[in-house]
């Protein structure tokens, strides 16, 4: 299993790397990796962490669609602030997403770690669909999240994995500076 971990790992990286740089390959690269740890986490009993890469599945696509747009170029994705009731509200329903999951999880399966594993489904789910709409909040959200997973995984074993959400980390740091330089972001502040 550690040589098809290290693989995701490596996909992951890259992925979210070419993410940071607005680069519309992360999207394939990053469906071929949650592919992968869809069935790692299955693998390990982490049920919740195995659904979530089913949606980051079609979050993938979703993500691909909304930064290439194919009918109309010019209608593409460009980096964007979310209102702070917006933002309250993604977060709400992170919230509201991890009780039920981890509710669901911890009463009918024999998951490992049930309710963190559900917390960091629910607000990884928040997460992912505001970088699929790029949004600047995405990345202090993924911080948190990733910083939470490094000590899931290690509880877990998944060293390569864990080492992977801390190199998530460095670059969530990375993507939240570079997305604040962005030039759309920037003129949307001069405009408002």
């Amino acid at each position: 299993m550690s040589g098809l971990e290290l693989i995701a790992a490596v996909l992951g990286v890259t992925a979210v790397w070419l993410t940071v740089k607005q680069n519309a390959w992360c999207w394939p690269i990053g469906l071929v990796m949650v592919l992968i740890y869809g069935w790692l986490f299955f693998e390990v009993k982490l049920y919740s962490g195995m659904l979530l890469q089913m949606a980051y599945a079609v979050l993938q696509l979703y993500g691909w669609w909304q930064w290439k747009r194919p009918d109309r170029t010019e209608d593409a994705r460009v980096v964007s602030r979310l209102p702070g009731r917006a933002v309250l509200r993604g977060l709400a329903a992170g919230l509201v997403l991890s009780v039920a999951l981890g509710a669901a999880m911890a009463h009918w399966t024999d998951a490992a770690l049930p309710w963190l594993d559900a917390t960091l489904t629910g607000f990884s789910l928040v997460a992912q669909l505001w970088m699929a709409q790029k949004r600047v909040q995405c990345w202090p959200l993924w911080l948190v999240v990733d910083v939470a997973y490094v000590g899931q995984y290690l509880h877990q074993q998944l060293y390569f994995t864990a080492g992977f959400f801390v190199v998530l980390t460095l670059i969530a740091v990375r993507g939240w500076l570079e997305w604040h330089r962005d030039p759309a972001l920037k003129a949307a502040k001069v405009q408002a």
